[in-house]
Order: C-alpha cells, then sequence, then structure tokens
C-alpha cells in the first residue's frame, strides 16, 4: 500500500533556545489557519517573548473538507500542536466571511443576521463566532465550519482556547501600533489577498480586504481607498506589511505609483530573540497581532 504524501509544506521554522517543553503550562499557543496556509507561534508569557514560529502552506487542498484534513494530518504528526495543557490557545481564523459591528449595536441573538448583511451562511455546515475588539470597543462576527470549530475545540478541551478572525487581529494591531498625530494608510499583503486600514485621529475609519487575482489589483485597490479618504498618491504615508519582500520586483513596482511608502515594523507588545532576525519584521503582523485579542 502506498503512502499518501502529505498535503503540508514547511516553509519556515525557528525554535528559541529558551523553548522548554517542560515548560508549556507557561506558553500561549497562537495559530492561524488560512485557505492554503498556517502559521503557528509559542510565546513565553512569563515575558511576552516568541520563542516558537512555523509557516506552512497545503497543497492540493480545494475545499473545506481538503483543508480540514491537511490540518489533521499536519497536527497529528507535529510534535507540540496536540499538547493539551497550554496556557492559552488562540486561533485566527482567515477567511471572508466576516462583519464588525460596535459593541454598542451587538445583540448576540442577532449574531447570524448582522453577518448575513456582508456573506451567506450555510447553518447546516456554518458555526457563526465572535470574538471582541477592546481598541475600538467593536465585535467582530465571523463564521467558520462545525467541523473545524468542533474539532479545535476537542483538541484543546484542556485549554483555555478562543477561536478570533484574521480582520480582528489585524484591527487590534494596526491601532496597538499607530502614531499618535499621524494618519498613514496601513497595508497588510497576504498571500491571497489584500487588507487596507485607515485610522484617523486613533480611530478605526476604514478597513476591507480584497481578493487579488493580478499585481495590478494591488495598485487599483489602494488608489481606491486613498481616493475614498482624501489621500494624496505623491505625499500621503502608506505603511506596509506582510508577504512583499523589500527588494521583490512586485514592491519596486508598487512604489512607483504609491511614493511614500515604508515598511511596518513588528509589534512593540513581543519580544524576539536574535534567531528571529532571519524572518523579515513586516512579515507575520497579523498573527503576532492575535496576542493582542481578549
Amino acid at each position: 500500500m502506498t503512502a499518501t504524501a502529505p498535503r503540508h509544506k514547511l516553509i519556515k521554522k525557528i525554535k528559541d533556545q529558551k523553548f522548554d517543553e517542560e515548560k508549556l503550562h507557561q506558553y500561549i499557543l497562537l495559530a492561524q489557519i488560512g485557505a492554503k496556509d498556517f502559521q503557528v507561534a509559542v510565546i513565553d508569557s512569563d515575558d511576552d517573548r516568541l520563542i516558537f514560529f512555523e509557516d506552512y502552506v497545503f497543497n492540493e487542498v480545494n475545499s473545506q473538507a481538503d483543508l480540514q484534513q491537511a490540518l489533521q494530518d499536519l497536527f497529528e504528526s507535529h510534535e507540540y500542536l496536540m499538547a493539551g495543557f497550554w496556557k492559552h490557545v488562540r486561533v485566527s481564523i482567515k477567511n471572508n466571511k466576516f462583519i464588525q459591528v460596535p459593541a454598542s449595536l451587538f445583540v448576540e441573538q442577532a449574531a447570524d443576521e448582522y453577518l448575513r448583511f456582508n456573506a451567506p451562511i450555510d447553518a447546516d455546515k456554518e458555526t457563526v463566532v465572535t470574538c471582541s475588539n477592546h481598541r475600538t470597543d467593536g465585535i467582530t462576527i465571523f463564521a467558520a465550519t462545525h467541523e473545524m470549530i468542533n474539532w479545535l475545540n476537542k483538541v484543546y478541551a484542556n485549554s483555555n482556547v478562543k477561536i478570533v478572525h484574521q480582520s480582528a487581529a489585524l484591527i487590534e494591531g494596526v491601532l496597538a501600533s499607530a502614531t499618535p498625530g499621524e494618519n498613514p494608510l496601513y497595508v497588510y499583503v497576504d498571500r491571497f489577498k489584500l487588507h487596507i486600514l485607515f485610522l484617523k485621529d486613533g480611530k478605526l475609519i476604514y478597513y476591507n480586504q480584497f481578493l487579488i487575482k493580478q499585481f495590478t489589483d494591488y495598485v487599483k485597490y489602494i488608489m481606491l481607498v486613498m481616493k475614498a479618504m482624501g489621500l494624496e498618491q505623491e505625499t500621503s504615508r502608506v505603511i506596509l506589511w506582510g508577504y512583499i519582500g523589500k527588494n521583490s520586483p512586485h514592491y519596486q513596482e508598487f512604489v512607483k505609483y504609491v511614493r511614500n511608502v515604508s515598511f511596518g515594523e513588528r509589534p512593540s507588545h513581543l519580544k524576539f530573540g536574535y534567531l528571529f532576525d532571519d524572518i523579515q519584521e513586516h512579515h507575520f503582523f497579523d498573527l503576532y497581532s492575535a496576542y493582542l485579542l481578549p
């Protein structure tokens, strides 16, 4: 009988020398699940130090069922992911089935109805989940499959597990990183999507995500949002995080259209050892920011 090749491919792994398998009970596990990728990080709660990181992509994953199986295979073969005694577990879901609602207007019993304004829901297959953003006093409502939610709750039945959404993490991270008195456009380039945020006087004015099919889509959507927010293409500052290299052809082309671009820094709420110098500072901002969510 021929063994089936794993669908997951490890892209990057970093393990700090301070990681101690005997101390998982004081560590916080962050995981982020996308349609075709997965990241995991471990943080020591004693000093907010990142001590373990992995980045995976999935091959031949074309449906939710494929994704679920790929995740289960990865977890079952992993040395730490199935451990059930973490101090906290926070899992961030990346999808486009979400909506943000002010906490003052949120009625828990109506969560499904809020979400249906923005995305279709299959009640037979999907669970509606909520998470809070303290810095916006808002609620993010999103959907994930019953199977995914039930499986995560089962894997981490003995841990304090919270399931959140990528959009909530990005919003919280940008608000925490913003410099008072400055109102740049914040851009996060994901592997398959573009996220754009705009703050004014420390308050969230705009957030949206866009599906990217070709490079020109990046420039098109950024220009549209800049115009809508009253920003100048030549002079307004753009802060960029995500999967775009400082020396990549895409970046060189990008700055031809948007002039005042700088790369975002790592979030200040985490500490990084020298081994993490191997990861560019503007990468994985969404994963790191999930740590800020309650």
